[in-house]
């Protein structure tokens, strides 16, 4: 992956997303069934934080590459589906290069 090239930095931040949304859903437990409050502060702010910089970076490489109406929805749609952003990776973002 290439960090000079916008898609490069999507692919990276795609993955990190990924990760986040699933830390998040794994420290869910820890504030509803155990009353932990303090990891799932944390990786919330995180992970909302990437998920917007994942939208941002989304819509600039869709003016940039000029993308279509169906991969930019699958490219968004990917931000609210667990591993989705993962398959996406994989499926779409790997053969822009």
């Amino acid at each position: 992956m290439n960090l000079k090239t916008l898609i490069g930095q999507l692919r990276i931040l795609a993955i990190i997303e990924g990760i986040s949304f699933i830390s998040f859903a794994l420290t869910m437990p820890l504030k509803y069934i155990w009353e932990i409050k303090g990891p799932n502060y944390f990786v919330g702010m995180a992970h909302g934080f990437l998920f917007l910089a994942y939208v941002i970076w989304v819509m600039v490489n869709h003016y940039d590459r000029k993308w279509n109406f169906k991969t930019t929805f699958l490219l968004l749609l990917a931000s609210l589906v667990p591993f989705m952003t993962f398959w996406v990776d994989k499926k779409i973002l790997q053969r822009m290069k």
